[in-house]
């Protein structure tokens, strides 16, 4: 697989709470000379970022960032201020709690009102694995098949561990046919990110592919 084809699946992401304008300005830059497949940048940038690339990229965000256990209104408001800002994609957070309390109905519910509000729009399911037993990140699976959602999602990056290949493997066989995979923190080679994609994944949340591109490969 080459550089240009990693690049395609990669959400080049900027989420850290000190980032200001001129570095969120930067990942823009990046992401529309290395063609990646969205920008992920925080809420308050929504609409200055969807102005500034002019619609020349999908830009992503994230909702319910990274706790996950705000209320659903809440999760609502974030979701609809957004799409009025201009996202076109939307990366949220389940409520962890309600998984280990095995409300998995309110779960759906919660997705499922989330992907009426984007319609056409893409919603990714974060489930932060790293908090999850095998049983919890299958039943997610099943989960997020149901409520239509378009991708689950590993990780936000702010736990205390990221994407692992077992974790796509797992998701790759007990998600539904509708359902794609996005890969998501810690992910720090382009062999890891190739085989991330092997395994199944179709979107990788990374903040560095592109700084190794520039290093290994200057520009592609």
């Amino acid at each position: 697989m080459n550089v240009n084809e990693i690049l395609k699946h990669v959400d080049h992401t900027l989420l850290t709470p000190g980032a200001a304008w001129e570095e969120i300005k930067k990942i823009c830059d990046d992401a529309l000379t290395y063609h990646t497949a969205s920008v992920c940048i925080p809420p308050s940038y929504v609409k200055a970022v969807s102005e500034y690339v002019k619609g020349q990229m999908a830009v992503c965000t994230v909702i319910g960032f990274p706790n996950g256990y705000m209320t659903t209104e809440s999760k609502k408001f974030e979701t609809k201020d957004a799409l009025r800002n201009g996202a076109s994609e939307i990366d949220m957070v389940i409520n962890i709690g309600w998984l280990k309390d095995r409300k998995y109905n309110l779960i759906e519910e919660e997705i499922r009102v989330l992907k009426a509000l984007c319609q056409d729009k893409i919603l990714k399911v974060i489930i932060e694995t790293c908090f999850l037993t095998e049983e919890e990140k299958i039943q997610m699976c099943r989960i997020v098949t149901k409520a239509g959602a378009d991708y689950i999602k590993t990780s936000t990056g702010f736990g205390n561990g990221g994407a692992t290949f077992d974790d796509v493997k797992l998701f790759a066989k007990h998600i539904g046919s509708g359902v794609k995979i996005k890969a998501a923190g810690g992910i720090s080679s382009l062999e890891d990110a190739e085989k991330f994609l092997k395994l199944g994944a179709d979107r990788l949340g990374t903040s560095r592919i592109i700084k190794l591109v520039v290093d290994f490969y200057g520009n592609v």
